[in-house]
């Protein structure tokens, strides 16, 4: 018999990608390095197409954590905004399914992980709001990096006493940055924990409860050659492992 510990399962959001060449089919979407950083951090992820919101209830039953991906803008009728002419393209099936699996997991007191996308969307599932183009904020820097490859290119500074200052060990660290969106009012029971120099919202994390953490960038993208960009996903398999330790 292995006395092998299982590793905690992770549910890993996708997106839909339609396909209009020949028979129209819609595939689940999202990239091999999200479940790559999961298993090197002790999970074992299971990717979960777009569904009916109300199987959220169900998939908690399953999985012992919950990663939210990048993909396509946030609705803004979500936060109670116009959209603005520059959004780029929505997904309302993807928006509604990821804040029922996002309220799901942090009913029954799961860890979850928000990543690009995925950190705006536990925001607005929290009642905050988002800035909906970047480039037209004053004073905003490039957020929309060119180099492709996930370098960490962009300094950020952590707060002090964070979960994640705690797990990268000091407070000015280098992320990747692709986006055009970004938190702008916090919801509740979220505090900021990582800021760049324009004050552009980097990290959030819960301030009481289960464990609940969203980047602005693309760890997933850069943990290979830059070990120490593993951080989140570290942090979440270690609140599956020992809750008290993150809380």
């Amino acid at each position: 018999m292995s006395t092998t510990k299982p590793r905690p399962v992770v549910l890993v959001s996708t997106g839909i990608s339609a396909r209009t060449t020949g028979l129209y089919r819609e595939d689940s979407l999202t990239g091999r390095n999200y479940s790559q950083a999961v298993v090197a951090a002790g999970g074992l992820p299971l990717m979960v197409a777009v569904l009916d919101p109300a199987l959220a209830d169900a998939y908690v039953e399953q999985a012992d954590a919950l990663v939210l991906t990048g993909g396509a803008d946030v609705d803004p009728a979500l936060f109670g905004a116009t959209p603005d002419r520059r959004l780029g393209s929505v997904d309302e099936r993807r928006d509604a399914f990821e804040i029922a699996l996002y309220r799901a997991f942090r009913a029954a007191g799961k860890p979850v992980l928000g990543v690009c996308r995925g950190h705006q969307v536990i925001n607005v599932a929290e009642g905050g709001t988002l800035h909906q183009h970047l480039p037209a904020v004053e004073g905003s820097w490039q957020h929309d990096q060119r180099d492709l490859r996930g370098a960490p290119l962009h300094p950020v500074r952590l707060e002090a006493g964070s979960r994640l200052a705690r797990a990268f060990g000091r407070l000015d660290v280098r992320t990747n940055s692709y986006h055009h969106q970004a938190v702008d009012e916090v919801g509740a029971g979220l505090v900021v924990v990582a800021r760049t120099g324009d004050g552009v919202v980097e990290a959030i994390e819960s301030e009481r409860g289960s464990f609940v953490l969203g980047v602005q960038w693309h760890p997933e993208m850069a943990f290979k050659e830059f070990p120490e960009q593993r951080a989140p996903f570290d942090l979440l398999l270690a609140a599956t492992r020992r809750p008290e330790a993150v809380a």
